[in-house]
């Protein structure tokens, strides 16, 4: 069942990301990276698929992680609807709190200062040092 559905959501995201160009080797376009990610989740998810019967049926899984993959998938989906709107640190910040204090339910000043730490760290790296363009959000940062 999962693999079909990587192989479903895989040819979907392909089908929509025509608009974006591959280029070539020696000089990838937008569309390189995400076409790649989705031929490799494509390839698992037929893997996943050949082997659907070496694994237990899906009754005989027990769901105790059910609500801890619920957050994480809530506080992640809040996130995406926000990033452009927020931008890309004050997201990033919320994202890593969220994630280390709601769902790993680690200390909050530990939690923050990961967050924070991390936020800033991928900041200097993508937007100073590889000079990558970033949603800036409401306030302009």
């Amino acid at each position: 069942m999962g693999g079909g559905a990587f192989i479903l959501i895989g040819a979907l995201v392909l089908s929509m990301s025509d608009d974006l160009p591959f280029g070539t080797l020696a000089s990838p376009g937008a569309g390189m990276m995400p076409k790649l990610v989705i031929g490799a989740m494509l390839a698992f998810g037929l893997v996943l698929l050949a082997r659907a019967r070496g694994g237990p049926a899906l009754a005989a899984i027990a769901w105790d992680d059910f609500p801890h993959a619920v957050r994480l998938i809530a506080i992640t989906a809040a996130c995406v609807a926000v990033y452009t709107w927020l931008g890309f640190i004050i997201t990033m910040s919320l994202l890593l709190f969220g994630l280390t204090c709601v769902v790993e339910r680690k200390p909050i000043i530990s939690a923050a200062l990961f967050s924070l730490g991390v936020t800033g760290f991928a900041y200097g790296l993508f937007r100073v040092a590889l000079k990558s363009p970033l949603p800036q959000g409401v306030l302009w940062f």
